[in-house]
């Protein structure tokens, strides 16, 4: 890998380390006074099943088990000339281990001899050291180089030299702070990202010694002087002494919401060090993912076979709806929440009084807040069979792999289901079990070009699949995003992935829509605009506060608090809800209204004041 590869690599997503070797081989039983970097010529095995625990959990990054293996280290344990092959295996152990998805770190650690003038080791015989065991590790098929838990400036910047003397690796420099943010000399944090911004490396990172809390703090001051990419790999909490042992206290879900923090903070490496394992990654993973899936899903190029022309369906051949909006005519659709246990006959119901009324579709929402109800796959089907009106089925990444995904498409194509509307998906932490798993495979970007690919005719390998399949995309538009110059790239990739319109969050605030569409210089797709009935006060400070997008101005919050009984606050609800959809018929495609506790009447008064 390239150092512009890597760079690449990590602006576009965070990238997941591994955690601790040396806490999983002493599970294992392996005890701590023997030679730890030993065992990959000793024991391959073990080192090898601990890397492939790693890569299972999510990580996308192994480091060798190479931090020792440098002349001074193996030479106390009588290795000394092993060298090499210690570390050469160290790095074929972990590259045969990661496969071809998964990156290999060579990891170096200190010489563990102190540098002239503090100490008796020369420079140069600290740069011949560091350059001996890069080789090694580089011969073995390291990807990258990670120099980690280092306290003197000076010493790490003989390992980078050493390295760059070898070749143009990526190069993570990792240095390792107390609690007061300084390292054992006393280079504070600021030192810490002076020092090494002036040297040759492409990461400066934090790792060891110190829980999640004090990292940060660290890493917080860090950002204020460094612009380079950030790596953070604490150890879970600071050791206690249990029964003569250290434990490591830190629980895997405090780990995973502080990578959280960390991410969130600036972080673009994260990883985990002593005491964390194989479970501590994995819900660092979960919660990764649920802040940035892929948008990009491996599709190879459409293989050609002879004798077979595919035609995509044109848009306008889709759906009832994708005809309405590619005429440019105005579409309504209501919202309806899929009930909490297995009977849908209120909502059939629903949908047939809305079929009668002359509403367009029926949009399903797929597990909205992560909250468990009855499949909106399988009701949508129901609402379509039984009810005879368009559903628009929300589909969401969150829940289901690649291949699930795919599975789901071509089996609702089968069923005739035809208008999607493709979603991240909330993460389960914010559900009512929070306990569950995402999957995360994809986000609603790389979903979307996925669909689009079936529509072409094709699977993800660039298979031909026979008949194409014939979804009318649709994706999400945050209008009141506070990231909005991220919202409106991700809006412009959601268009070149294939997307064919876009429905909105609810809107109340129509100068937040309009200068939205102004920033985008007008919209390639139809837009079908959100409209949510207010039912209370209550209510519409729970929107305002709570859900991302939905900015309701004082003037409408003043309305809701003037409203005196429950009756009169949904009549004003529904009044300030009309009032949107009539501003909004000149400015959209089309509307999409929520139904208030699932009454749908409620929507329909709505809808009037388009007659």
């Amino acid at each position: 890998m390239t150092r512009q590869e890597f760079q690449d690599r990590i602006a576009r997503s965070i990238l997941l380390f591994d955690g601790a070797m040396g806490t999983m081989l002493y599970s294992r039983g392996v005890f701590i006074n023997r030679c730890y970097d030993e065992l990959n010529i000793s024991s391959p095995d073990i080192v090898k099943s601990i890397h492939e625990e790693y890569v299972a959990a999510g990580a996308k990054c192994i480091e060798t088990n190479t931090f020792g293996a440098n002349r001074f280290k193996l030479r106390n344990h009588g290795y000394g000339e092993q060298l090499v092959a210690i570390n050469e295996a160290g790095a074929r152990i972990a590259r045969a281990a990661a496969g071809s998805d998964v990156l290999v770190a060579g990891s170096i650690g200190p010489l563990g001899v102190r540098l002239e003038p503090f100490g008796p080791l020369s420079e140069q015989d600290a740069f011949d050291s560091f350059r001996e065991q890069a080789e090694a590790l580089a011969s073995g098929g390291a990807d990258l180089f990670i120099l980690e838990t280092f306290s003197d400036l000076h010493e790490i910047s003989k390992g980078v030299a050493a390295i760059r003397s070898i070749g143009d690796f990526p190069i993570i420099a990792s240095m390792t702070v107390h609690d007061d943010g300084n390292t054992v000399y006393g280079t504070t944090a600021e030192q810490i990202a002076s020092g090494l911004d002036g040297i040759d490396v492409d990461v400066i990172g934090l790792n060891c010694s110190v829980g999640p809390p004090a990292m940060l703090g660290a890493m917080e001051r860090i950002i204020q002087i460094s612009e380079k990419p950030l790596s953070v790999m604490p150890n879970a909490g600071v050791p206690r002494m249990v029964e003569g042992r250290n434990i490591y206290l830190a629980s895997k879900e405090y780990m995973a919401a502080y990578a959280r923090r960390f991410i969130q903070a600036g972080a673009r490496i994260v990883g985990g060090c002593c005491g964390t394992t194989p479970e501590y990654i994995r819900g660092m993973r979960n919660f990764i993912a649920a802040i940035q899936p892929q948008t990009h899903p491996q599709i190879h190029p459409p293989r050609e076979v002879a004798g077979v022309v595919i035609r995509p369906v044109p848009r306008e051949e889709k759906s009832e709806l994708a005809a309405r909006l590619s005429e440019g005519a105005f579409v309504t659709s209501v919202e309806i929440t899929p009930p909490r246990g297995c009977d849908p006959s209120k909502v059939i119901a629903a949908a047939k009084t809305l079929r009668e009324n002359g509403v367009c579709a029926v949009n399903v929402p797929d597990g909205p807040r992560a909250l468990s109800r009855m499949g909106a796959q399988h009701l949508s089907v129901l609402i379509r069979s039984e009810a005879g009106i368009e559903p628009v089925l929300h589909y969401s990444c969150r829940d289901r792999n690649l291949l699930g995904m795919m599975s789901d498409m071509l089996g609702l194509q089968a069923l005739g289901i035809r208008n999607l509307l493709i979603v991240t998906g909330d993460p389960p932490k914010m559900g009512d079990y929070p306990d569950a798993t995402a999957v995360f495979d994809v986000d609603s970007i790389g979903l979307t070009r996925m669909v689009h690919t079936l529509n072409q005719g094709y699977d993800l390998a660039g298979n031909p699949i026979g008949a194409p399949t014939s979804f009318h995309i649709g994706v999400g538009l945050d209008p009141g995003a506070i990231e909005l110059e991220r919202e409106i790239e991700r809006f412009h990739q959601k268009v070149e992935a294939g997307a064919e319109f876009a429905i909105t969050q609810p809107v109340f605030d129509l100068e937040i829509l309009e200068r939205f569409l102004t920033r985008i210089g007008g919209s390639p797709i139809p837009i079908v605009a959100g409209v949510w009935p207010l039912v209370s006060l209550r209510n519409a400070e729970f929107m305002n506060n709570e859900v991302p997008g939905a900015s309701v101005p004082e003037e409408i919050m003043s309305r809701m608090r003037a409203a005196d009984s429950k009756e009169r606050a949904l009549e004003e609800g529904i009044s300030i809800a009309r009032d949107a959809v009539r501003l909004l018929r000149g400015r959209v495609q089309g509307v999409q209204v929520s139904a208030p506790f699932g009454n749908v009447r409620h929507s329909l008064k709505v809808l009037e004041a388009l007659k």
